[in-house]
């Protein structure tokens, strides 16, 4: 295998294991805090408004690390600085 297939295969796999490691995580995350959210809303149902506005800030920001992996995935698929550099090599 050439140089520039062997970046291809390592970006794609790179990528692959980045969004799915950061879906996964972030899903399990997010089940944890439902869980727990409604856990103490059945405990103390006088307080379902001030823990549901606690579990959205919550959510959102377990769901950011979704979103980072997702943009690295882009990152590494579309804006890979090593294919640059193969390719300049490759040219030579």
């Amino acid at each position: 295998m050439d140089n520039i297939g062997l970046v291809g295969a390592a970006s794609v796999l790179a990528a692959g294991l980045a969004i799915g490691i950061g879906g996964i995580g972030s899903g399990v995350g997010e089940g944890h805090a439902a869980n727990a959210a409604l856990k103490a809303i059945a405990q103390q149902p006088d307080e379902a408004g001030n823990i549901t506005k606690t579990l959205f800030v919550c959510m959102a920001m377990i769901e950011s690390t979704a979103i980072y992996a997702f943009v690295i995935t882009m990152i590494i698929l579309f804006a890979n600085p090593f294919w640059d550099h193969v390719i300049n090599l490759a040219g030579k």
